[in-house]
């Protein structure tokens, strides 16, 4: 019951303020055919020159088939309420997408791909990878933006399942605190209830199970309430904010799960060099003796090099590895905060980070975790990370950390900010190799750092630097 209330709050807050309602525009859809009278494609031709918001009714009957994309050309608000219909294409085209970010809530929809992509058979060589639901934001929209999806699943698409881009580089925009691109002052609010994304994003690199890009001013708020993130390509989640704006996230019994292996290690293993890493006294190695980068794999921005050297030009060290992705990734670049409450969630089994939050400025990091587990990630189970002044504190109650090839739980402070973490009832076990870092924290400048540990059970132990444990 309580998680319950905190959603009906949650929901409450993020659609305040909204304009009073307007009369609506109601279309019936009774055909199944790609085109033609009554058909979806027709509906949404006919919303598009609406000047007040539209309801499209999805009749019971078969699946819509679709041969391209299905497109939404208005900015008026539009619903389209189905009763579990699915819209399929054998293509690889985008399913649904609404260029001029409108205003959209999709209910009882399945939005189906082709399938059948991974790294050798791609589908961004000819053309763009198709995604399921694509919204693009115009550089003067004031916004905020909203998508709210109900009910709805994803599948077998080639590119990101569910996109939000308020950036002007579109898909290369580039993922992390360090991407490109400008974007418009609108507010991006994203909210997802039973939304299930599973299966997408194997046919190119960086495919994201549900991605936002926002490189303006704007903030991103996203609420996720019993969905499911599994088997995406790269990140379940991942949102990046830019600028100046926050990252705030509820997300509630909900699951990410499987997610990363678009770069697939069984496959490129083969192209990393024999000495996939290695470090040299100064004076012995220079530049040109050592592996250089990939150009012969199946998709080369897999494959990640790092060379590091001294001042006086010669090699100290190079590191080969695979850009592999995480369950949930947050990436707050500008003076915005990070501000993130997960409940009820699990994070199992993803090929990098389970939990990745990174802040870059002047912004703080603050996190709680209720009754959430990290198990057998690849790397971290739960990793925060303030790389400017900000502070960082979290709260994490009644959570464990088990078997993750990283640490169990890291926060760590990395400028001139506090870092204050409070754990209670908190499992930790076999983490990192069973190497004594079930939880991390990190004060690594002038800040105050301070760990508070209530009847919890670190059976892998403390790593702490800066930090007083109380």
């Amino acid at each position: 019951m309580k998680s319950h209330l905190l959603t009906a709050t949650a929901i409450m807050l993020l659609t305040a303020g909204l304009a009073a309602a307007q009369p609506v525009e109601t279309i019936i859809v009774t055909s199944a055919a790609d085109s033609g009278p009554g058909s979806l494609r027709a509906a949404l031709a006919t919303a598009a020159v609406s000047e007040t918001p539209s309801q499209i009714l999805l009749a019971a009957g078969t699946p819509v088939a679709i041969e391209t994309t299905l497109s939404y050309e208005g900015s008026a608000s539009l619903s389209i309420v189905g009763t579990g219909q699915m819209i399929m294409t054998g293509n690889n085209v985008t399913l649904i997408a609404v260029p001029n970010g409108a205003d959209l809530t999709l209910t009882g929809l399945t939005l189906v791909g082709p399938g059948g992509f991974d790294i050798n058979n791609r589908g961004d060589l000819d053309g763009p990878a198709g995604k399921g639901l694509f919204i693009g934001v115009p550089i003067d929209a004031i916004g905020p933006i909203h998508l709210n999806l109900t009910d709805v699943t994803v599948k077998n698409v080639a590119g990101h399942g569910v996109h939000i881009s308020d950036c002007s580089l579109a898909d290369a925009c580039g993922g992390g605190a360090g991407g490109g691109g400008d974007g418009s002052p609108a507010s991006l609010v994203i909210n997802a209830t039973n939304l299930t994304i599973d299966g997408v994003g194997y046919g190119r690199f960086d495919a994201d199970g549900l991605r936002a890009d926002e490189r303006g001013p704007g903030s991103i708020t996203f609420t996720a309430i019993g969905s499911t993130f599994h088997g995406v390509g790269a990140d379940g989640v991942e949102l990046d904010e830019g600028d100046a704006g926050d990252i705030t996230v509820l997300v509630v019994d909900s699951v990410f799960s499987a997610n990363g292996n678009y770069c697939d290690p069984s496959v490129l293993g083969a192209f990393l060099p024999d000495q996939a890493e290695a470090a040299f006294d100064d004076g012995t190695t220079a530049a040109d003796a050592i592996p250089g980068p990939i150009t012969d794999a199946p998709d080369n921005a897999c494959i990640e090099r790092e060379v590091d050297f001294y001042d006086s030009g010669f090699v100290a060290e190079y590191a080969f590895g695979l850009d592999l992705d995480d369950g949930i990734d947050l990436d707050e670049a500008g003076d915005g905060s990070l501000i993130a409450t997960m409940l009820g969630a699990r994070v199992a089994g993803n090929l990098d980070e389970g939990i990745d939050f990174d802040e870059e400025g002047a912004g703080d990091i603050h996190v709680s975790f209720v009754a959430t587990s990290a198990e057998e990630n690849t790397d971290d189970g739960f990793k925060m990370s303030e790389y400017g002044a900000g502070d960082v504190t979290g709260i994490i109650d009644h959570s464990g950390a088990r078997a993750n090839g990283g640490k169990g739980m890291v926060f760590e402070e990395e400028d001139a900010g506090d870092v204050a973490v409070t754990i209670t009832n908190v499992t930790t076990a076999n983490n990192d190799d069973s190497d004594d870092t079930g939880v991390e924290v990190v004060q690594d400048d002038d800040g105050v750092g301070t760990l508070t540990v209530v009847s919890s059970d670190i059976a892998d132990g403390f790593d702490v630097e800066g930090v007083t444990v109380q």
